[in-house]
């Protein structure tokens, strides 16, 4: 199938099925759109070099690449919305996640040379020879790569060579609208389409979503020099909503949830505060960082092996030793790590429960508490609401607490994902929607509020 085919069947009854799915009924005209902009794009991409501030050097010059030898096929991997965990899953803790509507996708194909070609509109072309000048791969860490687009594919094809999987080039033309820096897991929906391009073109598409974060894990951690849990990853890869356990971090128990908060009368938001997220890393690393110093005190590695009283019990030796901070954060994980099972109870019981009942809107009373009750944890505890080295700069603060005079007891909102900057998470109900974007939009600007939909659908492949 080339190009042409593809748009052929761009405004297709099946298309229009697959994009309803994938990011909801009201934008299937957007997504028809955006799709038949990556495929004529890809189609002009390949009759010519890629251009782009990282160009490839002279010695792996771009060569031509006829679409009609090799048609390109279309992917997508969605970003994600924590809905409970907030800082768990690097000390093995629990999450409560969910795949959404924003997503990276690519119209994507094989190239019969070592060289990727990766181009995301708005970003620089990320340009990554896979073989050496006389074939062999050149898969290593480089030290000149870490923090970029770069480093993830070539870390990425280094696990997949690893497992026994013979990879080769691609070439890709790729649109993300997981906006960065909100907490939705650009990064990661990014790794996760890689992944799964990478899979589908050379490994028949077999590995589970589970292993696809892996691999993206793995290539974030190793190559790129970011260490992070395994979350994200797999709420990208996953689909729907789902509750994580990381008690076996090599093999993370996920259970799938239903998450229907329409028919609840809700909408589930985030709120862009914007913020600066240069020079972050260091507040990022610090959270995980003094939770397992805190493990450490008790000759374990993360703190899932230890116990709340323990702590308690040696609170002043421990604050002596490693300050007050690593002591809240390491409580604030306990109460976290217990409240997604709480949460987890509460969205169960609204889902066997008949709609509009009195027990099922006492289930989500129940719900929407706990989540209050982790946004003033992540608050109060984890204190990743702002950065010590910024205190003028409190956009989060600012939002929730300004969430919180508006819906008062009809929802909640809490902190999104890392912190410091950024992005509030806020459960707003239908008929106060308008006016609580209004309300934002006051003091954040224009186009602050996205609402959110859950997506059932992972990382995939997209046909039509």
């Amino acid at each position: 199938m080339t190009g042409k085919d593809l748009l052929s069947k761009i405004d297709s009854e099946e298309a229009k099925k697959n994009f309803q799915a994938l990011y909801g009924e009201d934008t299937i005209e957007e997504a028809n759109k955006r799709y038949r902009a990556l495929i004529e794009g890809f189609s002009a991409f390949a009759e010519k070099p890629a251009r782009g501030e990282r160009g490839p050097s002279k010695e792996t010059p771009i060569r031509e690449f006829p679409e009609t030898a090799l048609p390109p096929r279309l992917f997508s991997a969605p970003g994600r919305t924590e809905l409970g965990g907030n800082h768990t899953d690097h000390n093995r803790g629990k999450v409560l996640a969910a795949s959404i509507q924003l997503d990276a996708a690519a119209a994507a194909a094989p190239r019969q040379d070592g060289l990727v070609i990766f181009r995301s509109l708005g970003y620089p072309d990320a340009v990554v020879n896979l073989l050496k000048s006389d074939g062999s791969e050149d898969l290593g860490v480089k030290e000149a790569e870490k923090g970029s687009t770069e480093a993830l594919i070539r870390g990425i094809a280094a696990e997949f060579a690893g497992q026994g999987t013979a990879v080769r080039g691609f070439t890709a033309n790729a649109s993300n609208t997981v906006f960065a820096g909100s907490g939705l897991s650009s990064s990661a929906a990014v790794e996760v389409l890689i992944a799964k391009i990478f899979d589908c073109l050379y490994g028949g598409g077999r590995r589970p979503p589970v292993e696809l974060a892996k691999i993206g894990q793995k290539a974030e951690n190793n190559y790129f020099g970011k260490p992070s849990g395994l979350e994200d990853q797999i709420a990208c890869a996953f689909g729907g909503a789902v509750a994580l356990d990381f008690k076996d971090a090599a093999n993370p128990l996920v259970t799938p949830i239903k998450f229907d908060l329409a028919s609840l009368g809700y909408a589930l938001c985030v709120v862009n505060t914007g913020g600066s997220h240069a020079d972050l890393t260091d507040d990022y690393a610090s959270i995980p960082n003094e939770m397992r110093a805190v493990a450490a005190c008790f000759g374990k590695t993360e703190l899932r092996d230890c116990y709340r009283s323990d702590v308690l019990e040696k609170a002043q030796e421990i604050r002596k030793k490693l300050g007050d901070r690593a002591i809240l954060r390491s409580l604030h994980f306990f109460s976290e790590n217990s409240r997604v099972d709480d949460m987890r109870s509460a969205l169960e019981r609204t889902n066997t429960l008949l709609d509009d009942s009195y027990e099922r809107q006492g289930a989500l009373g129940r719900y929407l508490n706990l989540v209050t009750e982790s946004g003033n944890s992540s608050w109060e505890l984890l204190q990743n609401i702002y950065s010590p080295k910024n205190p003028s700069e409190q956009g989060i603060a600012l939002a929730l607490a300004l969430s919180r005079n508006f819906l008062a007891n009809r929802g909640s909102a809490r902190v999104h994902g890392g912190g410091f900057a950024g992005v509030i998470q806020a459960y707003v109900p239908l008929q106060a929607l308008s006016s609580y974007k209004k309300e934002m939009e006051k003091v954040f600007g224009p186009n602050v509020v996205t609402t959110l939909m859950i997506r059932q659908i992972g990382a995939t492949e997209v046909l039509f």
